[in-house]
């Protein structure tokens, strides 16, 4: 579990990064390089999520 909080941390600081540096420079492809990555992070997030509920609910017969 805390692997996947340090993996959290550390897309919000490079989805951060990249908006900081798209207003610093002005170049569009790091705003493109962000809303990937936010993509990609909520996609993972909701496999994640569901993979959590799946076990939750499923019971396997022992």
């Amino acid at each position: 579990m805390w692997l996947l909080r340090l993996l959290a941390v550390v897309l919000i600081v490079a989805v951060g990064a990249g908006l900081l540096i798209y207003t610093l420079t002005g170049n569009r492809s790091y705003l493109g390089f962000s809303w990937r990555l936010f993509r990609y992070g909520i996609v993972f997030a909701l496999i994640v999520f569901a993979l959590m509920i799946i076990e939750r609910v499923a019971v396997i017969p022992a």
